[in-house]
């Protein structure tokens, strides 16, 4: 949607919030956007994959298989290879469960049914925002599951998911409102660079960990932003 925004005008700003608009090819770099984009980036950075995997294994030490629910081409990105480079330092086996390119009820439930014959010990979602529109079935699965999943939305863990480790997409909705507000004083979209997210949240729901018999250690409730019970 955002390229074809930007094939229709290079004069008119546009403020977008996305992954990553380098690798779309929407910019030359964030520091310097160069074009008539600019805006947020939800890519914090690769070492937060390797802090999601790191919380996992504090709420299931034993865990030894754990599997990325993503688009095939999220996998093949940097991403892919930073999870599979914590996981290997972790001693833990990754797996990639490829969606393909279509989120939906039946390609989530096929995941899930493949994790559970793979006796997968717990999952992580990709940053991708079509995981949104699957709010219930997604969560509805991990718990019938009993696998407990690390969310990269706080929405989703408010849809009864367990956990997210996240940016505050409220504090970034509001920089990218502030972005809106500097093109609105006459300042260049070229030059205003992409805001690449420093502030993180880790949301943690009770009442989804008891439906899989999960208990969260105190420590990790101690460092909580929110528990939902």
């Amino acid at each position: 949607m955002v390229a074809g925004l930007k094939a229709a005008t290079t004069t008119i700003p546009i403020v977008v919030t996305i992954d990553d608009p380098v690798a779309e090819g929407l910019v030359s770099s964030l520091a310097r956007p160069g074009t008539n984009v600019t805006g947020v980036t939800v890519d914090a950075g690769l070492e937060l994959y390797g802090k999601r995997l790191s919380l996992l294994v504090e709420v299931r030490p034993t865990l030894s298989a754990v599997a990325y629910l993503s688009s095939r081409g999220n996998w093949n990105r940097p991403t892919g290879d930073a999870l599979r480079q914590a996981a290997q330092q972790a001693r833990i086996a990754l797996s990639h469960v490829d969606l393909g390119n279509t989120f939906s009820e039946e390609t989530h439930s096929a995941a899930f049914n493949w994790m559970q014959n793979a006796r997968i010990d717990a999952l992580l979602v990709s940053d991708e925002a079509d995981h949104n529109g699957n709010v219930k079935t997604l969560t509805n699965l991990a718990a019938s599951a009993r696998i407990p999943t690390m969310y990269p939305f706080r929405d989703l863990v408010v849809g009864g998911g367990l956990m997210a480790y996240c940016i505050d997409l409220l504090y970034t909705f509001r920089y990218a409102g502030g972005q809106i507000a500097e093109i609105l004083r006459g300042e260049n979209p070229a030059e205003i660079p992409f805001y690449q997210p420093t502030k993180f949240q880790l949301i943690v729901n009770t009442k989804a960990a008891q439906q899989i018999g999960l208990e969260i250690p105190p420590s990790v409730l101690a460092r909580a932003d929110e528990v939902i019970e």
